[in-house]
């Protein structure tokens, strides 16, 4: 009997190699290719002479209706989602252990099969009796959501196929295995098999269908970086163990915005969700002080108010630390160097702490001149004024650029109070709302007129 052929598979990028290397040629990562046995043996030498059918193709200027939704009865939840669970929609989520992945998705299941809808979740972590507990604890016992346990993906998709359901949450994809598969289950084969007979399940089925994933040291989901391009949806469960705010944000999204986030506080009866992020993430912000400038962000399609904070402190070291949390600390690095560069502002022989209050991350550069109005506030130990917030770019010039959807954020500051606005000179405003807007051209000028130096 001839040995099956293997092949040799980059992880990251999908790239065939015929034989294994420590860096693939493809895109350049390390230690990625791992040898694969085929799933099934294809014909030797192409298609052959047989002709397939046609297929049916249709022109860019056909109408066709958007997808119906099914409200997952969580507005957070459907927010992120964009609108609701889609029929035949494939769902990733990821998240660190102990996240509170498994109590939402118990949480919008429940809530499904309360409006009518018919929920499955099939656990392949927690017995039965596991979830029910947790189901207790949450206040969800009554709720009509079928439960199983099981790891065989055969078994799963007989079940799922004699129900007929409208939802299925599958905890977790890692744990799952097949019989065509010769490797143990959180295998890279095992994983792949796993999330492709689930997603083509879901689109010849019309069933919404929710799989957990785990996460690595770094924070991504595990496994072959080819699942997260077959579903239709990626989302993270992000969020500090020593915080009580949860953030659900979507990273990829066919059927809604990428970016969007859901926010969501930890109780003592599970996730609650958070209509006003805004002032939750200000709700602990007292009389102003050093350090701290509040910036006006966008989320996705929605604005968010958050704090950053700063410390600047003498260093003993003869590398002063650089430490962030909830930042990018190379885009911090860069706001440091044009400080120096441009400014005459040195921070050698200095500590700087960085942080975003309430266990939030912010990804944008129009944080630039917050970061930068937090650090020169707590080096120069004076504060800001309290109604003020802060957003726009920082270029390598020191030049100040334009943001996008400027009128939004300046809404909902006015909405929690805050009067004053510090922003580029070139932003163009169509109505501030009554607020009172401070122009700065670069940084040498916000320097100079904000903190009397320059």
């Amino acid at each position: 009997m001839a040995r099956p052929v293997t092949s040799f598979i980059c992880q990251e990028c999908g790239a065939t190699h015929k034989k294994w290397a420590g860096r693939c040629d493809a895109c350049g990562a390390w230690n990625t290719v791992v040898e694969e046995a085929p799933l099934s043996q294809g014909p030797g030498r192409g298609l052959g002479a047989a002709k397939g059918k046609t297929v049916p193709l249709t022109p860019l200027s056909t109408l066709e209706p958007p997808p119906p939704r099914t409200s997952s009865g969580l507005v957070e939840f459907d927010r992120v989602l964009g609108g609701g669970l889609v029929p035949g929609s494939a769902i990733l989520v990821g998240g660190d252990p102990g996240i509170g992945k498994s109590t939402l998705l118990l949480q919008a299941a429940s809530a499904l099969a309360r409006q009518g809808s018919h929920a499955i979740y099939i656990s392949g972590e927690e017995a039965s009796a596991q979830v029910r507990m947790r189901a207790h604890r949450l206040g969800l016992a009554e709720a009509p959501v079928r439960l199983g346990a099981e790891t065989a993906l055969r078994d799963i998709l007989t079940t799922l196929d004699a129900e007929q359901p409208d939802l299925a949450v599958i905890d977790s994809i890692q744990t799952l295995w097949s019989d065509t598969v010769e490797a143990a289950p959180g295998s890279v084969s095992q994983v792949r098999a796993s999330a492709h007979e689930l997603v083509t399940f879901a689109k010849k089925r019309g069933v919404a269908i929710i799989i957990v994933g785990h996460v690595t040291k770094d924070g991504q989901i595990a496994g072959p970086r080819v699942v997260e391009h077959m579903v239709d949806t990626v989302l993270y469960f992000e969020g500090e163990r020593g915080h009580q705010f949860r953030i659900l944000r979507a990273v990829k999204n066919r059927f809604g915005p990428a970016d969007e986030i859901g926010v969501f506080e930890m109780t003592g009866g599970g996730l609650a969700e958070v209509a006003n992020p805004s002032a939750l993430f200000l709700s602990e912000r007292g009389q102003p002080s050093p350090g701290s400038a509040v910036f006006a962000g966008i989320e996705g399609t929605r604005p968010v108010l958050t704090e950053i904070q700063a410390l600047v402190a003498p260093s003993t070291l003869a590398s002063p630390r650089r430490t962030v949390v909830g930042l990018d600390s190379g885009r911090v690095s860069t706001i440091l160097a044009v400080l120096e560069a441009r400014c005459g502002i040195p921070f050698a022989g200095l500590d700087v702490f960085l942080n975003v209050a309430g266990g939030m991350r912010v990804n944008e550069p129009a944080a630039d001149l917050a970061i930068a109005a937090a650090l020169l506030s707590a080096r120069e130990d004076s504060a800001l004024p309290a109604d003020c917030v802060t957003f726009g770019e920082i270029s390598l010039s020191g030049a100040l650029r334009p943001v996008a959807q400027a009128e939004n954020r300046l809404k909902e500051a006015q909405k929690l109070g805050f009067s004053q606005a510090i922003i580029p000179a070139s932003q163009k405003i169509e109505g501030a709302g009554g607020m009172r807007l401070d122009r700065i051209t670069d940084l040498t000028s916000f320097v100079g007129e904000i903190f009397g130096a320059g």
